[in-house]
């Protein structure tokens, strides 16, 4: 049983069986709004348009979790007949019966006909939809769901890595670069720089920034600066080789690349980038070896690859090969800018081909025939997107050891061996535990921190065959309005009930390969709830309705004892019936020593929740010490902590 103090809005709860983790929230009622079919608020008085034009609405989302596009998409309709292009960007409207906020652009004023609309966002690859526009009365509404581009240059930040004088200007400059405004990323980052200047990262950013300004030399100052202060910092390795590149300074580009694909070996652009710096050089072999290798690496993402190629095997005399190269570019980019420029080349070198003179030279020694330029074809460095939470349990890229085969069945087994044990832990424990709470803006930044302390004993126990039971107490119980914006969590360091033998059959397992935790050497197994199967791992509770919530994650255990160490784990898919987009959680596990007794225990230590709810994004987490067994360890005093809110 689950029990909160809700004096108005929830009485004592009882979970389902072997439900394991509960949110409690404050619901409220609000007013309906009236809807098209596509679920949004008709606006359609709202539109003003003159007789004989219509109105198109775009919504813009982002593909993670359905989510509100974080910045400004640019929007450009072309009129079909007469070719004349309208612009328009998105703003952040509120929308709907629960206030949704969406990114949204009107174009109105449209004439009847028909026309080609096309979506752009900064790290995010275009969409283009042909739509026709008949009458004034009813807007067409179009939703797009940009997905990111899988080139972008990634600007996560870690908190750690930047000073917290300097943090609040980074994640500004971010934001104002991801909108493509340039001048206020400067301004941002000037004082960023100012505050930190020590920072890779910063560097690495005031670098982007003069790139994408095309003050090359500038960008190559500060991305130098990155590199000396972070020699393993691939991605500004590979910025600082293409401003080398557009500079025309070979050496220099060539030193960096051949640093970045050290550091970045799987990534197909710095191999692209160093053999376009090799061909500039006249290094043909070396050319076409890493053209070949981004070949290989970009899988279908590397069509610039292929003009160095087939430029390298020209020159080196292959006319034939170096053909079919170029014509696969054409191929693969038939709408490419550069398409009637590859035409050319390759008229050009079939003629150089079929003239005697020209063959007869080739006979003596390798061409030197360089016709277009690759980098112009690779197109400019752009953003992915920055997130305020984890990468997600797919997005991370596992370091494993190669030629170590897991013992799939023997981990799964034993580490539910541990888990049962851990289950007998639980029972015998008390703690001090903290709660540490930030209510977060659009940027990552907390708008709120609150905390609380309180005693913490938890239970698991197994009320009928294969239905496991958790119950957690808190000493003072809190009516709901006493949680951090209203919101319980519990269950959390219980996530561990995976691959308890009663549980483990819910969900799919596969053991990714042996990696590393902290210095041990831990089996990776990921996890993911199976559809034929009833989710009675996590839930939330709105009101008095419950809503199981579907989880996939991943878990590190110990090669030598088959211990859970850490799991980390999200939701499959967001929940829009309560306002759920996102929800990640950490929990790791460790050796509780009690030093009277002689006994050690593996009990949880952590507890982070990331979580975007309602239109609002959290971070919680849950910490304990002051660990006590029960029984043997009764008669020891310990002073009660306090559990009042701070002020405000």
């Amino acid at each position: 049983m689950c029990r909160f103090g809700l004096p108005f809005l929830i009485r004592d709860c009882l979970i389902l069986p072997s439900l394991l983790a509960c949110w409690a929230v404050a619901t409220f009622a609000q007013g309906a709004v009236p809807t098209t079919d596509s679920g949004l608020r008709d606006r359609s008085s709202l539109y003003i348009t003159t007789p004989g034009t219509g109105v198109v609405v775009a919504t813009v989302s982002s593909e993670k979790r359905s989510a509100l596009l974080d910045r400004q998409a640019l929007l450009q309709l072309l009129n079909r007949s007469n070719h004349t292009a309208t612009w328009q960007t998105t703003n952040e409207i509120v929308q709907g019966a629960f206030e949704d906020h969406v990114s949204q652009g009107v174009f109105n004023n449209v004439e009847y006909g028909e026309y080609d609309i096309e979506v752009s966002a900064v790290g995010y690859l275009s969409e283009r939809r042909q739509l026709q526009v008949v009458n004034s009365w009813s807007p067409i509404q179009l939703k797009f769901t940009l997905k990111r581009d899988p080139e972008a240059i990634n600007l996560d930040v870690p908190d750690m890595v930047i000073s917290a004088k300097a943090r609040k200007e980074v994640k500004r400059g971010v934001s104002a670069l991801k909108s493509n405004n340039l001048k206020e990323a400067e301004k941002q980052l000037g004082a960023a720089y100012s505050s930190d200047p020590s920072s890779s990262d910063v560097n690495f950013l005031l670098g982007y920034l003069n790139y994408q300004k095309r003050e090359y030399e500038r960008a190559a100052d500060y991305l130098r600066a990155a590199t000396n202060i972070n020699p393993r910092n691939k991605q500004a390795l590979t910025l600082l080789g293409r401003a080398g590149l557009q500079q025309k300074d070979y050496p220099a580009a060539r030193g960096a690349l051949e640093r970045a694909v050290i550091e970045d070996a799987d990534n197909w652009q710095p191999h692209d980038l160093l053999a376009n710096t090799y061909l500039h050089q006249g290094n043909f072999d070396r050319a076409r070896d890493e053209a070949r290798v981004a070949i290989e690496k970009g899988k279908g993402h590397d069509s610039p690859a292929q003009l160095v190629l087939g430029e390298a095997l020209v020159s080196l005399g292959d006319d034939k090969a170096g053909v079919q190269a170029l014509n696969r570019f054409l191929e693969e980019s038939p709408l490419h800018p550069m398409a009637g420029q590859v035409r050319g080349l390759i008229a050009e070198i079939e003629e150089h081909a079929a003239t005697p003179a020209a063959a007869a030279l080739a006979e003596r020694g390798p061409s030197k025939l360089v016709g277009v330029d690759p980098l112009e074809a690779l197109g400019a460095p752009i953003l992915s997107a920055n997130s305020w939470q984890p990468p997600g349990i797919d997005e991370i890229k596992l370091n494993v050891a190669a030629g170590a085969i897991c013992p799939a069945g023997q981990v799964i087994y034993e580490s539910g061996k541990r888990v049962q044990e851990l289950v007998e832990d639980v029972t015998r424990f008390a703690a001090v535990e903290d709660l540490f709470h930030q209510r977060l803006d659009a940027y990552g930044l907390p708008i709120r921190t609150e905390t609380r302390k309180f005693n913490y004993v938890a239970s698991i126990s197994e009320q009928q065959p294969g239905y496991l039971s958790v119950d957690e107490y808190r000493a003072d119980k809190l009516e709901l309005a006493g949680y951090p914006d209203q919101i319980a969590s519990t269950g959390f360091a219980a996530l561990a009930l995976v691959f308890h033998p009663h549980m483990r059959d819910n969900f799919e397992m596969k053991c990714e390969g042996l990696g590393d935790w902290r210095g041990q050497p831990s089996w990776l197994v990921r996890f993911q709830q199976r559809e034929d199967r009833p989710s009675r791992i996590h839930s939330y509770k709105v009101g008095t309705q419950i809503h199981p919530v579907n989880l996939k994650g991943r878990a590190w255990i110990t090669a030598g004892k088959f211990q859970i160490v850490r799991i980390e784990a999200e939701l499959i898919s967001p929940m829009p019936e309560i306002q759920l987009l996102s929800e990640h959680q950490v929990v790791e596990y460790g050796p509780v020593p009690f030093a009277r007794k002689n006994t050690t225990l593996w009990l949880p230590k952590s507890a982070e929740i990331y979580f975007d709810f309602r239109r609002h994004r959290y971070y919680r987490r849950h910490s304990f010490d002051h660990y006590m067994l029960f029984a043997v360890d009764s008669n020891e005093k310990r002073k009660e902590p306090q559990n009042k809110p701070p002020p405000g």
